[in-house]
Order: C-alpha cells, then sequence, then structure tokens
C-alpha cells in the first residue's frame, strides 16, 4: 500500500486474526480485560515499526478494525493498554508487543533479552514492578497471508482405525542425514515429499506418519545460553503457523508443507501433528509477555482461584491454558479447523491431552468436558483420528483409559509391561496378557474398540528401541545437566554389557529380544506406533532425553538402514506390518475374553501355557511363569476356522511348545529368533527359542 491511513475502519468481528479479502485486511483479537489494543506496522525487514492504529471497535470483547489496500506480507503485531495488576490476574503492558494468537505465518525468530517481560526482571518486587523498555526487536511479528492451494484431485486416505499403523517421526530429524535428498531440503518440510521418504514408509507398512510439533515454538532461553536448542518444539508460541525453521531456503514454507501431505495421501499416508495445547511458550507469571499473556492473562490462563497472581502449573512448563474459557476453546477448536482444512491433516495427537478435560473451578478431569464434547461433535474434526497423551501433573493427573468414546490414548501401561516382561522380570505374566489383549480392562466402556489404545514400546521421549536393549543408565551428558534430566527408571536391560558392544553373544540376544518386542507389538490388540528409525536399530548412544540435542544424536542414520544388519530388521518389520494387514484376526475389531465359542471347545480367545494346558488361576499367580500362547480364533467367510497363536517365551532357556485345540493346517508365519526363516509348517509341537516370540497362524474345517 502506498500510504498508511491515520484511523482503521470499524471492520469485522469475525474471523479473528488478520483476514486479507481482496481489498484490504481485516484485524480481529480477542480481550475480556483490555482498555484499548492497538495494531503495530512493521517495514519489510521487520524491524521498523510504521505506524500503531487503534482498533476502533469492540464487538462481543473482540476488537476490530480493517485496514484498506493492505495486502498479504504485511507484517504486524499488537500492543495492549489495561491495568498492570498481577494480584488480580491482570498483566497488561503496551510497551510490549504481542504476537497475534491467530497469526497464520511468522517473519523473524524470538531475540532473548530481559525486555520480554512485563517487569523489571531484577526488581525487588519481582513481577509486581513494571518494565517500560519496547519488546518489538525481539518479537516475530505475525504475517498477512493469503491462503489458497489447489487440492483438486487429494483423497483422504481414510484408513480404517484398525487398519492403522502408525510412524513417529521428527521433520529435521527424519530426513537431516538422508543422502538422497537435496542437501538444501534436508530436514525441512519440503523432503517429507521426496520418493525416497515415501517408498521407505511404503516398504515398511506404515499407514500414518506422525510429525512432532510443528507449531512455530521457541527455543527456551536457559537452552540458547548453554549453545542447545529445543528440538523437540514442546514449547508453542503460535497455533496457527508452521515452524519457520523447517523451511528450505527461498521456499514457500505453507505450500511445501501441504504438497508433502498432498503426496502422502497419494501413497495412502495419513498425517498426522503432534500438537501442544497445554501450555504456551509464555512460561510462569516470572515468564515472558508475547502474546495471550498481554492480551488477556486472566483468560487465556488458569491461575491460581486464592492468589491470580500466580500461574497454576499443571503441565510442568510454568502455565496452563485454561479450558473453563469459552474463548480458550475456541481458539484451540479455529486451529484445529485450520490445519484440517487448510493443510488437510488427517488427525492429531494431544501432548499432556489431559489438561484439555480440565474445565472446572477445580481444576479437575472431566471426561465431559467442553473441549472434548467441540471436538467429538464437530462435522470435520469429529472424523479425524483424535490421541490424547493421558496424563499430566494435576489432581488425578494420570487419565489412561477414561477419555471418552471416539478418542485413542497412548498407552504406557502396555510400554511398560511389555518392556518387562522381555526383560525377565517376575510376576509379569498377567499384566503383559491384558496388555497384548487390547487392554480391555482400561478401554472396553462405553463401546470403545481396541483401536482406543495406542501401542507403543518406544517414543520420542526415552530410549530407542535399539537402546533399550544396550543401555542400563541413561547417558544424557549432552544435555548440560550433569545426567540429572530424563527418566532414571526404563525397564531396560544391556544383557551384559553397558552401550556398544563386540560381543556376539550379548548383540545376539539383543538382536532377538528387539526382535521379539516388536513381534509383541504388532500382534497385539490396539493400535501400533513404531517411532522412527527402530525398524533398523536407530541408537541415541544412550541419552533418553534427547529434546536440545538437533544433531547427529537425535537425527536418523539412514548409513545405519543401508547396512546388512539395518536392511534385515527392516525386512522383519515389512514382514510384520504384511503379516497384521493380511490377518484380520491379529487386529480384530473388538474386545474377546473367551465368552464366544467360535467352534466346540475353542473360545474367540485362549490363553495357554508351553505345555498346551489353559492357564488356571494359581498358573496365573505364579511369578516365575514367563512362557504364554495367546490364541485368537474366529469363523472365516465360508464357515471354516482361523486361528492364530502367538508365542512368546520370556525365559532364559529354549521351550517346546505344544499347541493345544483342534486339529488344522498349521503354519508358522514369523519367528523372532529366525527372522529371515521362510514361513513352514508345523505339528502339534515347536521349539521356541529363549526369549523369542512365533506367530503361527491355522486354518481348517469346523
Amino acid at each position: 500500500m502506498n500510504r498508511l491511513p491515520d484511523r482503521l475502519e470499524s471492520g469485522s468481528p469475525y474471523p479473528l486474526g488478520a483476514t486479507f479479502d481482496g481489498l484490504g485486511v481485516n484485524f480481529a483479537v480477542f480481550s475480556a480485560h483490555a482498555d484499548r489494543i492497538e495494531l503495530c506496522l512493521f517495514d519489510p525487514s521487520g524491524k521498523r515499526e510504521l505506524a500503531r492504529l487503534a482498533l476502533p471497535e469492540v464487538t462481543d470483547e473482540v476488537f476490530h478494525g480493517y485496514l484498506p489496500e493492505a495486502r498479504p506480507g504485511l507484517l504486524y503485531g499488537f500492543r495492549a493498554h489495561g491495568p498492570y495488576a498481577p494480584e488480580q490476574g491482570h498483566r497488561f503492558n503496551p510497551h510490549k508487543l504481542l504476537l497475534d494468537p491467530d497469526a497464520k505465518r511468522l517473519h523473524g525468530q524470538v531475540k532473548w533479552t530481559d525486555a520480554l517481560h512485563g517487569y523489571r526482571v531484577r526488581s525487588p518486587r519481582a513481577d509486581l514492578s513494571f518494565d517500560t523498555r519496547d519488546s518489538a526487536a525481539a518479537m516475530p511479528k505475525g504475517v498477512v497471508t493469503a491462503d489458497a492451494f489447489d487440492w483438486t484431485g487429494d483423497v483422504r486416505p481414510n484408513t480404517p482405525w484398525s487398519e492403522t499403523v502408525i510412524y513417529e517421526a521428527h521433520v529435521r530429524g527424519l530426513t537431516r542425514l538422508l543422502e538422497d535428498v537435496p542437501p538444501e531440503e534436508r530436514g525441512t518440510f519440503a523432503a517429507l515429499a521426496h520418493p525416497r521418504v515415501i517408498e521407505h514408509l511404503q516398504r515398511i507398512g506404515v499407514t500414518a506418519l506422525e510429525l512432532m510439533p510443528i507449531h512455530a515454538f521457541v527455543k527456551d532461553r536457559f537452552l540458547v545460553e548453554k549453545g542447545l536448542t529445543n528440538y523437540w518444539g514442546y514449547n508453542s508460541l503460535a497455533f496457527f503457523a508452521p515452524e519457520p525453521l523447517y523451511a528450505a531456503p527461498g521456499r514457500e514454507t505453507h505450500d511445501d508443507l501441504r504438497i508433502a501431505i498432498r503426496r502422502l495421501h497419494a501413497a495412502g499416508i495419513e498425517v498426522i501433528l503432534d500438537v501442544v495445547y497445554n501450555h504456551t511458550a509464555e512460561g510462569s507469571e516470572l515468564g515472558q509477555t508475547m502474546s495471550l499473556r498481554g492480551l488477556d492473562n486472566a483468560t487465556y490462563y488458569r491461575l491460581q482461584r486464592d492468589n491470580p497472581r500466580y500461574c497454576v502449573n499443571d503441565t510442568g512448563t510454568g502455565n496452563t491454558l485454561n479450558f473453563g474459557s469459552a474463548r480458550v476453546v475456541q481458539m484451540v477448536a479455529d486451529s484445529l479447523r485450520y490445519w484440517a482444512e487448510s493443510f488437510r491433516v488427517d488427525g492429531f495427537r494431544f501432548d499432556l491431552g489431559s489438561i484439555l478435560g480440565r474445565d472446572g473451578p477445580d481444576g479437575g478431569f472431566d471426561p465431559g468436558a467442553s473441549m472434548f464434547d467441540v471436538m467429538r461433535q464437530d462435522p470435520l474434526l469429529g472424523r479425524l483420528k483424535l490421541i490424547f497423551e493421558p496424563w499430566d501433573i494435576g489432581p488425578g493427573g494420570y487419565q489412561l483409559g477414561n477419555h471418552p468414546p471416539g478418542f485413542a490414548e497412548w498407552n504406557d501401561k502396555y510400554r511398560d509391561a511389555t518392556r518387562r516382561f522381555w526383560k525377565g522380570d517376575a510376576g509379569m505374566r498377567p499384566e503383559f496378557a491384558a496388555r497384548i489383549a487390547g487392554s480391555g480392562d482400561l478401554f472396553d466402556r462405553r463401546a470403545r474398540r481396541p483401536w482406543a489404545s495406542v501401542n507403543f514400546v518406544a517414543s520420542h521421549d526415552g530410549y530407542t528401541l535399539h537402546d533399550l536393549t544396550a543401555y542400563e543408565q541413561r547417558h544424557n551428558e549432552a544435555n548440560g545437566e550433569d545426567n540429572r534430566d530424563g527418566h532414571s527408571d526404563n525397564q531396560s536391560c544391556n544383557w551384559g554389557a553397558e552401550g556398544e558392544t563386540e560381543d556376539a553373544g550379548v548383540n545376539d540376544v539383543r538382536g532377538r529380544v528387539r526382535r521379539s518386542m516388536l513381534v509383541t507389538l504388532f500382534a497385539s490388540l490396539g493400535t501400533p506406533m513404531l517411532l522412527a528409525g527402530d525398524e533398523f536399530g536407530r541408537t541415541q548412544g544412550g541419552n533418553n532425553n534427547a529434546y536440545a540435542q538437533d544433531n547427529a544424536i537425535s537425527w536418523i542414520d539412514w548409513a545405519r538402514a543401508r547396512s546388512d544388519e539395518g536392511e534385515a530388521l527392516t525386512d522383519f518389520v515389512a514382514r510384520l506390518t504384511k503379516l497384521r494387514r493380511d490377518t484380520p484376526l491379529i487386529r480384530s475389531e473388538r474386545f474377546l475374553y473367551g465368552q464366544e465359542e467360535v467352534a466346540e471347545g475353542l473360545g474367540d480367545i485362549e490363553w495357554y501355557d508351553e505345555a498346551g494346558n489353559r492357564l488356571s488361576n494359581g498358573d496365573w499367580e505364579n511369578p516365575e511363569g514367563r512362557a504364554l500362547v495367546m490364541r485368537r480364533a474366529r469363523r472365516t467367510a465360508d464357515g471354516g476356522i482361523e486361528t492364530v497363536d502367538l508365542l512368546v517365551n520370556g525365559s532364559h532357556v529354549p521351550l517346546t511348545f505344544r499347541l493345544a485345540g483342534p486339529a488344522l493346517a498349521r503354519r508358522l508365519v514369523v519367528d523372532s529368533a529366525d527372522p529371515e526363516g521362510a514361513e513352514r509348517a508345523v505339528g502339534e509341537e515347536i521349539e521356541v527359542a529363549d526369549r523369542a516370540a512365533v506367530v503361527i497362524v491355522g486354518r481348517g474345517e469346523a
């Protein structure tokens, strides 16, 4: 635009954010307690403030104004005037430039300075003091956008939950070392669309790529000062804007991501985003004033009822979003719809998702919370894959199995039981059986299905699958916290040597245990999730908290994938996903309890020991019982019988298993002790190696 006006036109209170209509831009921002809000316009560098224009109208607590002739690309922010009264929960400070909560694109990065705080950092009055320095030079600016992308021909895969296999990956870490990708694109959104990436995902049979946070986030000051970074990205600053760091040089970030999603869709692969709506990067009451805090701290954040000067810290990060506020629910729902519509993502995984269920005055978890109801009834969101991390540190924080129908949940009890069983802990047989059978004790309520349990052995948080069998002590020295950070109890076992070793015997056991855990994962009821790189033995050198490591510790080593060992393990994973895909009985759509008779004397699920005896109550209580057979059975379309037996030998010696039940034509289809072995017919007895898992499929007439 050639000339900035002296004032804005009235504009509209809807939609929130900056909206280009072809003739100008409408600006709208919510605040229930501000007296006045100013729109600040900047030059293309973001360094010089060109104008401050008051938003002239307020409708239903939304300040709004219209700037004629403004175009996409315009840089802007807000300043909010109002009471600075921390004891009442209000922290307005017009000296602080505020990022629009609905900004779709950012220009620049946060530059750490005490001027970002609304108070004088070293004042004896702490946050009761008031800072008058302008923070604009240290703040990223919002950028006016005009989203336009041709989705013609794009078809969401809409993979049924029962057929879903999730692959958890980091945008940067996935391709930073992938030599097939052009150097300037490695670690970016553009690289996700590379044929080598898609071919690999198809090879191993995953149906959904779950990306760690891609919302624009902040690199924590204490990490930057130590020469580290917030690699994982669980510190959101803008819920609508893609992280600029994942842009290829000179490329359009939004469209690179859209192209990647479109190509993944064409390959039959869904895209799920890991999202962080439980807190923001502004920290505690002693944190920065960068967006929500300066616009309306008392509405956006949960504050202590007896002293609203202080934030409620149910997230462990300093602040907690207030889902008792309709405007917070609106902001999150709008963000979800934006990503689902403008980028056509297929689902979301909610970090510390229990927070979204805390909307009452006491902060307790409620499965009937407003945010859950909004998502379930929404005609778009309600049809996507919605996955919750079901814990936080608030009252009654652990809520595994307590989320409403329509949602899946990360099942850490599955993770822990599988790890403990395979490292040989006593007394694990009952718990292990409950988890591999779909965790019906947790999820079989309100007509939920087994897919609600997202099963995993390893995730971004903790050891990789390889490191689970190579390290018993965490090795987080690179994090700069004297190796005190990260989980101390990982249920891992190094099998005789800490770290990498040339001992063939140790490596043989490690490889077998890894494969046994993979067989367990893909042969269990529920939705399997694989950590990126686990399919070829990725290691982090024993670092179980690599959140600050944007380097080879966290990046996937594709050279390892091309090694003979890596290729063999990748082929083994592909074999497991194919078996799961081709055998509906493995991924049953309903919980099984052995109460339905498939044929005379044959239940839909049964449990045996290695001798072919059904397990009695006493057997289940035997702490030294480490052998188990889970048999599932069903009638086939032609009236025959199909069975799937999962045989697990968690002991340290080989065992001969006797297969009880009807006479069927049985074939051994996978053996973790013989990963390259061909399928073969078996009789009534089969030897299973120590620490090994075997899958046998049987077919016959009733």
